[in-house]
């Protein structure tokens, strides 16, 4: 006597469930952009790090062996980093390199982000399914990550590129209103729990269009830091303002007029950023800010890479991504605190959690 087998998913959203294949906002937009921008810094940004640390010591071993092939993997990381945050099981996770790759060499970033991400999900879709797994769950991911990066990878390539060109050129053309916007823009980015790291690297943002993004990104950093001095400590003065602003994501969704201050002081400083105190930046420092001081470095090598003198490049540093948003929040502070809009206590950050940054993305998330 036979007996018909139970299946063994109930329907789709059972089968998508127990593939642990979620479609969000907050698994792709938030989770994987966040582990994206883990392969760019642990490729591509520390490489240019010591790319011109090489080209300043003159170590050939810096700027033509580590230099070339940290540009190389940077693609593959990505696809790492992306199928890590999607959960992707270990074959998945190891072949989404070759998808990596071919998406960086068409489409930059962007390219290897969404081949990765594509990718990730057909492979976690079919792991595990059939008797002969070491060979279909490679064979799907490489395919589909492949064919992906192809297709999509040029034109998404072309427009974040045109998109970056874009920015750059409304930057020389209206420096005081693009200094605002993006400075106001990128600042927010990044202390929402998104990468503003890669979002400037993807769009290619170099120059005083760069230099305008790294302003905001400080001001959002140094300008929590310090106006939440006197709750947090030196160790929240630390947390954020070499770390992340983003730990303070959840005291903003309870009360987002504590945002205030650090909005309006890149607002302010984003114009000078562009024009009076011009400060450039690379690409893959332009969105990190003060996190690491990653955004000094890249502001000193962009800046004197253009000609800019020593004392220029540390002076305009010094002033608009250090001094004035400090002082400028702690006065905008002052001001809304005085009118009533938050007090000091809802600044608190709990610094003995075990993981803040994902305590904001979480909260996001259930926002």
């Amino acid at each position: 006597m036979k007996f018909k087998s139970e299946p063994k998913y109930a329907n789709v959203s059972d089968f998508l469930k127990k593939k642990d294949i979620e479609f969000s906002v907050q698994r792709y937009l938030i989770d994987a952009l966040k582990y994206m921008a883990f392969g760019l810094f642990s490729t591509l940004l520390m490489g240019s790090i010591l790319n011109q640390i090489g080209v300043l010591t003159g170590s050939a071993f810096l700027t033509e062996t580590i230099w070339p092939a940290a540009q190389a993997m940077t693609g593959p990381a990505i696809a790492i980093a992306v199928g890590y945050a999607l959960n992707a099981p270990p074959l998945v996770l190891f072949s989404l390199t070759i998808g990596g790759y071919l998406g960086y060499a068409q489409g930059g970033p962007a390219g290897a982000f969404i081949a990765a991400m594509v990718a990730a999900e057909f492979g976690k879709a079919v792991s595990g399914e059939t008797k002969v797994d070491i060979l279909l769950t490679p064979f799907v991911t490489v395919l589909v990550g492949a064919v992906i990066a192809v297709i999509v990878g040029p034109p998404i390539g072309w427009c974040m590129t045109a998109l970056g060109n874009l920015i750059m050129w409304a930057t020389e053309q209206q420096p005081v209103l693009m200094g605002i916007i993006i400075a106001a823009v990128v600042g927010i980015v990044l202390t929402l729990p998104i990468s503003s790291a890669a979002l400037c690297i993807m769009l290619g943002l170099h120059g005083v269009a760069a230099g305008a993004a790294v302003v905001g990104c400080c001001c959002q950093m140094v300008g929590f830091a310090v106006q939440s001095y006197r709750q947090n400590g030196f160790g929240g003065l630390i947390a954020q303002g070499i770390g992340t602003s983003m730990i303070q994501m959840p005291n903003i969704i309870r009360n987002w007029k504590i945002w205030i201050p650090t909005i309006i002081t890149s607002a302010i400083l984003g114009p000078f950023a562009t024009t009076v105190l011009p400060i450039w930046c690379t690409p893959v420092a332009a969105g990190m800010g003060t996190c690491g001081l990653v955004g000094q470095i890249g502001t000193w090598m962009a800046m004197s890479e253009a000609g800019f003198s020593s004392g220029t490049i540390l002076t305009n540093i010094l002033l608009l991504e250090i001094v004035l948003p400090a002082v400028l929040t702690l006065l905008i502070s002052s001001l809304c605190m005085k009118a009533g809009l938050y007090t000091g206590s809802d600044m608190k950050l709990d610094l003995k959690g075990e993981d803040v940054v994902e305590e904001a993305g979480e909260a996001v998330g259930e926002a």
